[in-house]
């Protein structure tokens, strides 16, 4: 078996990608590939998101890889999405391929069948090229909330949700936006955001919930239990 590195941003969607992983399809948490986790305290990059230096953010990211390797790990993932557009900032190979988040999600859409997705996630996500691109490669188009309901997701997200706080009203508001995709034509949500998929259960949403911590974890231990060919993405440009 493989050991995966988990290379988190935040607390909550690391937890939930470490405990998806740990279970697999089986359910056996007592029995499952090595994995080690990583994280640098995400606040010390948030000036560089504020200010788009991703190659900034990209610097501390790895870092978190590199002891990740040092520890064993043979691949890693990043349960963060926002992350990614710093992982995709060229630059010098990370020390471990990883798999992609949003290429995970954009290939479930596609099996599924799905024609349009929408996007709920930070706004530098939402705006940002990695999910059009990965649907796009697909053959999938994805449909963006309005610029009112992005600064709300976004402001719900760094507001409450990174610091474990999901209040019934968020997740009432939350499913209006995803109301509004549905009537923008969306036939599925990608919950691109670690904690959203906490706040907004398949249940409560008004679409089929693409869920990309889960999807990504799943995706992982299918690698290290070696069902699924190694990654070979070091970051950088996809």
């Amino acid at each position: 078996m493989k050991h995966l590195g988990i290379l988190a941003h935040s607390a909550e969607g690391a937890s939930l990608c470490f405990r998806e992983f740990c279970h697999g399809a089986d359910g056996r948490a007592d029995m499952h590939p090595d994995v080690s986790l990583d994280c640098i305290a995400f606040g010390r990059t948030m000036p560089a998101w504020n200010s788009g230096d991703h190659a900034a953010v990209k610097e501390v990211l790895a870092v978190s890889v590199e002891r990740l390797a040092a520890a064993g790990a043979d691949f890693f993932v990043c349960p963060d999405n926002t992350a990614h557009l710093a992982l995709e900032s060229p630059g010098p190979a990370l020390p471990l391929p990883g798999l992609h988040i949003a290429d995970a999600v954009a290939d479930r859409a596609a099996r599924q069948g799905h024609r349009k997705v929408g996007v709920l996630g930070t706004a530098f996500t939402m705006e940002g090229p990695v999910y059009p691109r990965a649907l796009k490669a697909k053959g999938i188009d994805a449909g963006i909330p309005d610029s009112d309901d992005r600064a709300f997701v976004h402001e719900a997200v760094f507001g409450e949700l990174v610091h474990g706080v999901f209040k019934d009203s968020t997740r009432t508001a939350f499913g209006e936006i995803v109301a509004r995709l549905a009537r923008d034509g969306c036939d599925a949500v990608a919950l691109v955001c670690t904690e959203i998929p906490i706040l907004l259960p398949p249940e409560a949403s008004p679409l089929p919930v693409l869920d990309s911590t889960r999807l990504l974890a799943r995706a992982a231990r299918e690698v290290a239990d070696e069902g699924r060919p190694m990654p070979v993405w070091r970051g950088g440009p996809v």
